[in-house]
């Protein structure tokens, strides 16, 4: 009865409105739409290409480099007119070009620190999603840090579409931490960012009038040459669970101290069957990263299964704490199962 008791007391939380859960305010988001720009290119073929771009200095739109690629013109929309870039500076590892348009009539957007970036934090987008003809807002929380050439990609749960490529990841107080750049493939798409670190270096560098055409970004390389957070995500979704462990325990041979690399291998060792093995990694993900939330579930998961009530209770508690929707995915069944 105490634990059925407990868990009304969670679920009354969840249903609860949450102050993580509150938008920005309208005139942030509508002051910052200010600063987006659509990126139109026509490629060699004749085709048609749409991106998008955020303005990040006087005169300077930064943009994913795979919207420009196999461009014969480009072109930067904004307020009704368009503005033909002059120069180009290029990061096509990292997906990141800065185009120079000279006077371009925008405000650039407040640089954010990607450094101090936390897990369920809250985030928002604005980009052009294709065809609408206004910038769009969408809303979400960062669900992964990925360390990578001394910053981190970013993973949210803020989408995108076709057109959104180049789009601007915000911070609540609307500074500028990332750069929308690709999805996973599947029905339960990942979401990630470039980080505005790489941006920052980027104005540092020379500028080119042309954008080269021999660039390839680190998400399109051959299979086996793509980071390991690429790598686990198809097995994950076929639910492939030998191979999932054999990737992530590569990843966590070759970076330790990533911990998602840790989790992708407590996930494997949970759907296996070996629930102590993955019970000690869950919690070491969590000793490194308390905000870790798909950790802090699927220990929970595993708490229920092994009988552990309060030690269940608890790591649902910690989680309704930061994402209330992710509590609410367990605590239903436990209700179910109390009465």
């Amino acid at each position: 009865m105490r634990i059925y008791q407990s868990l009304c007391v969670l679920l009354t939380l969840v249903s609860l409105p949450s102050w993580a859960d509150a938008e920005p305010p309208a005139e942030l988001i509508f002051a910052l739409k200010g600063s987006i720009v659509k990126i139109h290119t026509v490629t060699k073929s004749g085709g048609h290409g749409i991106g998008s771009g955020v303005v990040v200095a006087e005169n300077l739109v930064a943009t994913n480099c795979h919207v420009l690629a196999d461009a014969n013109g480009i072109n930067v929309a904004a307020r009704g007119e368009t503005y033909a870039p002059v120069s180009v500076r290029e990061d096509w590892r990292h997906d990141i070009c800065v185009l120079r348009v000279e006077y371009l009539p925008l405000k650039p957007v407040v640089l954010g620190d990607d450094e101090q970036l936390q897990y369920e934090q809250d985030v928002f987008a604005i980009g052009f999603p294709g065809g609408p003809p206004k910038p769009q807002t969408t809303f979400g929380t960062i669900k992964a840090l990925y360390p990578l050439d001394d910053a981190a990609i970013i993973r949210t749960s803020s989408s995108f579409v076709l057109g959104a490529s180049g789009s601007a990841l915000f911070d609540s107080e609307g500074k500028l931490i990332g750069l929308n750049t690709f999805k996973s493939p599947g029905r339960h798409s990942y979401y990630y960012s470039m980080p505005v670190k790489w941006i920052k270096a980027l104005l540092q560098a020379p500028e080119t009038e042309h954008v080269s055409q021999n660039g390839r970004p680190l998400w399109d390389a051959p299979e086996n040459q793509r980071p390991y957070l690429m790598r686990v995500v198809i097995p994950m979704q076929n639910e492939e669970w030998d191979d999932l462990l054999r990737i992530a325990s590569e990843w966590a041979l070759q970076e330790p101290q990533t911990v998602e690399a840790i989790y992708y291998k407590a996930l494997a060792e949970e759907h296996l069957g070996d629930l102590k093995a993955a019970d000690a990694l869950y919690r070491q993900v969590l000793q490194a990263n308390p905000r870790h939330s798909a950790s802090l579930l699927a220990d929970a998961r595993i708490a229920r299964q092994q009988g552990e009530s309060n030690r269940m209770l608890t790591l649902l508690s910690q989680l309704q704490a930061l994402s209330p929707d992710m509590a609410q995915e367990l605590i239903p069944q436990e209700a179910g199962l109390a009465q």
